[in-house]
Parts: structure tokens; C-alpha cells; sequence
């Protein structure tokens, strides 16, 4: 087996990359927490999506999601910097969680304990789900390929200027609920009914309103189609508790891309608890970018 690289990539729970590629990859997972009813759970332990959902529905009260703490950054940042290495941690955008600062915090304790915080290179992806995977493939590719934390970070600017997602979401409801509705904002009221496309450029951000959940899925592979033409062929495609409607997207963009996905996945309770069962979404990055 080779030895670890120098530089580590550490990423949050809600870039929702598949386990097997976490590991296969040595990335490093910090994990935001989730509560329904008051009962608190780290999103990496919850592995029955299902049984969250169904609870999440019933709830008179809905579901609230926190950054992680100080301590469960030094706990993953610590035994890599004790090993001599270099942290690149990537996380989901500061518009719309607290992780980042959170993050910021916890470097500068590491920094007063004198346990070489100032190796720990931070990025706001101002990004979320299947976009922060993209760049935290990015990274990782970079370093595999030889480069250190500049090159890592160098690589997930790249995904962030250029990368395109959009997402389909069943309501606005969840979103209203939670407070994270951006600058679909305007879109509330008798709106609720629509089926909206919407994108996260640093908060979440209105594309367009659609009627029915067949034409969201035909502006989808419309989108697909314009990224393919762009040259932008590395896709992921993500889903919440809609795996055959996930699967037959995938099979258009199989057709449109002419390639396999970076990754398909679904998306898990942070992100989830903010809009709901019925998502599907797509995007894209220059292939180069993950090599």
C-alpha cells in the first residue's frame, strides 16, 4: 500500500459522495447534525434515508440541521496534522450554513494550541451537495496527480467558477419552513403549487418556474444537453427518496454526456430537512477538472 499524500482532503457531510469513493479516495468526512422533534443525530449516522423522511412528513414541527462544532473539526483536522500533513477541508456555502465559520473557529483554536493550524487550508465552496463533490473530486485529483494544498485549492476554484447545477424541487414548502428559500423568496405565496428549478450560487437561487414535474425533468435534460454542448461532460446526478425518476435521468445523460457520471447519489437529512422529499437534480464540470 503507498503511503498517505502529504496534503489530506476533508470535506462535510453535505457533498453526499458515495461511501465507496470516500474510501477509496482517503477523503476525510466532517458531519453536520440534523433534529426532528428535538432529537439530534449526527447526518453521518443516519443510514435509513426512508425511516428520516417518513418521520420528517409527520413532524407537527419540522426538522432543524446545525454546523459541526469546534471539536468535531480538531477531531478529524488533529490526527492529520499530528501526522505531519497538510488539510485541505472544503465545505458547503457560508450563505447558507454556519459550518464555514465554524470551521474558521476551530483553525484559529488550533492555531492558539499550537498544534499547527495554519496547515489547515479552508475553502467555502459557496456550493452545495453533488457541486461540493465535484470540487472535492477536484482537490483530491490534484493531489493524487502530485500536488500539494495549492494546487488542491487551485483545482476546487476552478469547479466553483465554472460548475452548473440545478435542482428540482416537488415544493417550496420545506424551504419557506426552514428559512433558506434565498432569493426564491419572491417566488411564496400562491407560488407553492409551482414545481421551481433552482441552483445555489452562494444562497439558493430561483432559475425558473415550471407547472409539472414532467416539464422540471425536460428543462433538466435541456440544461444537461447545454453543458454537454460546453464541453462540460463530467455529470453527477442526485436525487431525495426518488431513485427511479434519479435512474432514468441518469439514462438520458448517459445518452447526453456519452460517458459514465463523476457520481450519483442521494442526498441525505441537512440538506433534505431544508427541501423536502422529491428532488432530482444534474450538473456538471469540465472532465479535465477530476483528472
Amino acid at each position: 500500500m503507498s503511503s498517505p499524500a502529504e496534503t489530506a482532503i476533508v470535506c462535510d457531510t453535505t457533498a453526499y459522495l458515495p461511501a465507496e469513493m470516500v474510501r477509496d479516495r482517503g477523503i476525510e468526512m466532517i458531519s453536520l447534525y440534523v433534529s426532528i422533534d428535538g432529537e439530534q443525530e449526527r447526518e453521518a449516522d443516519v443510514t435509513d434515508y426512508g425511516s428520516f423522511y417518513q418521520r420528517l412528513r409527520s413532524s407537527t414541527s419540522g426538522a432543524t440541521t446545525s454546523q459541526p462544532s469546534i471539536g468535531d473539526f480538531i477531531d478529524v483536522w488533529g490526527p492529520l496534522l499530528d501526522a505531519g500533513r497538510e488539510v485541505v477541508s472544503i465545505h458547503i456555502s457560508s450563505g447558507i450554513s454556519g459550518t464555514f465559520a465554524a470551521a474558521n473557529q476551530a483553525r484559529e483554536r488550533l492555531i492558539a494550541d499550537g498544534r499547527d493550524g495554519a496547515r489547515v487550508h479552508l475553502y467555502d465552496s459557496e456550493l452545495a451537495c453533488g457541486a461540493i463533490g465535484l470540487c472535492v473530486l477536484a482537490a483530491s485529483a490534484a493531489v493524487a496527480a502530485g500536488g500539494g494544498p495549492e494546487e488542491a485549492l487551485a483545482r476546487a476554484r476552478e469547479v466553483r467558477e465554472t460548475i452548473r447545477m440545478w435542482f428540482a424541487v416537488d415544493t417550496l414548502e420545506y424551504l419557506r419552513k426552514g428559512g433558506r428559500i434565498g432569493g426564491a423568496s419572491a417566488w411564496i405565496g400562491g407560488a407553492l403549487k409551482i414545481k421551481p428549478i433552482l441552483t445555489i450560487d452562494r444562497e439558493i437561487t430561483p432559475v425558473e418556474r415550471v407547472r409539472t414535474r414532467a416539464r422540471s425533468l425536460e428543462r433538466l435534460r435541456d440544461y444537461a444537453r447545454q453543458r454537454h454542448e460546453a464541453g462540460a461532460d463530467a455529470w453527477v446526478v442526485q436525487h431525495i427518496q426518488d431513485q427511479e425518476t434519479a435512474d432514468v435521468l441518469a439514462d438520458d445523460c448517459r445518452e447526453i454526456f456519452g460517458c459514465e457520471p463523476a457520481f450519483i447519489s442521494e442526498i441525505g437529512p441537512v440538506i433534505g430537512a431544508h427541501v423536502g422529499p422529491g428532488l432530482i437534480g444534474v450538473g456538471s464540470v469540465d472532465t479535465a477538472l477530476l483528472r
